[in-house]
């Protein structure tokens, strides 16, 4: 919801007080510092998680729910607490907002930002609202990133401790990954027949040519980026890893005896005319913790994170003020944390309100 809209709503909420009206226009229920929550927005939460639940793991969809539905109150609690953070810490995320979309919009391979918004509306969602839902995105992992996982520290001995306990989770199969530049042989043109043999002539001197290029030391991935029609082409060629059984026998045979850095042939395709690089190859069994050193932190990572995180947002909730409606609960909340105490004569002992905006009139 809008931060105009939020003010709309609170200040009529505040007239209706005042002029004792007998309906709410918007019922609140938590205050977080200068912003609110209203059921609408949280039944809106619950609803969006059983989607998500029952889309994930419709089997499991009723324990699930059950265990994570008392939280939706906490997460638009936590989420408010990281976005007034965010402004604390002057993060807007208007670049990486602009950057996302326009990447969201060449994977659906849309011409403007205009098409864009018209796809989101075709799905009946709001563009601002969407954008909104990115920037919220976005600032909350740089909050959290900034505040809270800069902070974690992982040494070699609980990388070591990790990969013994998890060795036999980690057992792969052998495989290979792959770059490719691809020559096709489609016609660009209605006016070309299909297998053209001066088409296919001209795609197998240019696949040459290539070949010669990466021989002669032009890295493979600057000339995939320059020449192939394949849709890897942005990324340098970069396929992605195969297993045994994957490709093409012919293609096995050749790729699986490969060394990691070694360049194919030409290889001719039904696409086109093909040139392969096996940049990695792995061995079956378990590896060696070097070669999986990444994915053991990034694990060690997130197992760090989650309390830290959960420790980070009950210290914001200490010095903020948070109001819960009778009848909802923040199980977020922290064992310090006390509730504000406003009086006609303000009490010397009453937790100071954080001021950032005023509730009622703007």
């Amino acid at each position: 919801m809008h931060k105009q809209s939020l003010r709309i709503i609170v200040f009529l909420t505040f007239l209706a007080v005042m002029l004792h009206a007998d309906t709410v226009v918007e019922e609140i229920i938590a205050r977080v510092n200068d912003q609110i929550i209203t059921r609408s927005e949280f039944l809106r939460s619950k609803e969006q998680l059983r989607q998500e639940v029952q889309q994930q793991n419709p089997v499991d969809a009723d324990k699930i729910l059950a265990d994570r539905d008392k939280d939706v109150l906490r997460d638009l609690i936590d989420q408010q607490l990281l976005l007034q953070r965010g402004k604390d810490l002057g993060i807007t995320a208007d670049t990486e907002v602009i950057k996302k979309l326009d990447e969201m919009r060449k994977e659906m391979k849309l011409d403007s930002m205009e098409d864009l918004e018209k796809a989101a509306q075709a799905q009946g969602v709001s563009f601002e609202d969407f954008k909104n839902n990115i920037r919220t995105q976005i600032i909350t992992q740089q909050v959290i990133g900034k505040e809270v996982g800069s902070k974690l520290a992982i040494n070699k001995d609980e990388e070591q401790q990790f990969y013994d306990q998890h060795k036999d989770e980690m057992a792969q199969p052998e495989q290979i990954k792959l770059s490719e530049i691809l020559v096709s042989t489609d016609p660009k043109d209605k006016t070309t027949a299909p297998n053209d043999p001066q088409l296919i002539t001209a795609a197998q001197a240019k696949a040459n040519d290539l070949l010669d290029q990466i021989k002669k030391g032009t890295p493979f991935e600057d000339v995939a980026k320059a020449n192939s029609d394949g849709p890897s082409a942005q990324n340098g060629g970069d396929l992605g890893f195969f297993k045994r059984g994957s490709l093409a026998k012919e293609l096995e045979e050749k790729t699986f005896a490969m060394k990691p850095g070694d360049v194919s042939d030409v290889i001719r395709t039904k696409q086109g005319f093909i040139i392969l690089k096996v940049t990695q190859h792995q061995d079956a069994g378990i590896p060696a913790l070097s070669s999986v050193e990444g994915r053991v932190q990034d694990a060690l990572y997130m197992q760090k994170l989650q309390p830290a995180l959960r420790a980070y947002l009950q210290k914001l909730r200490e010095d903020s003020f948070i109001d819960i409606k009778p009848g909802y609960d923040d199980t977020g909340a922290s064992p310090n944390q006390t509730k504000p105490v406003e009086t006609a004569q303000k009490d010397p002992n009453a937790k100071q309100l954080k001021k950032k905006k005023k509730f009622g009139v703007f």
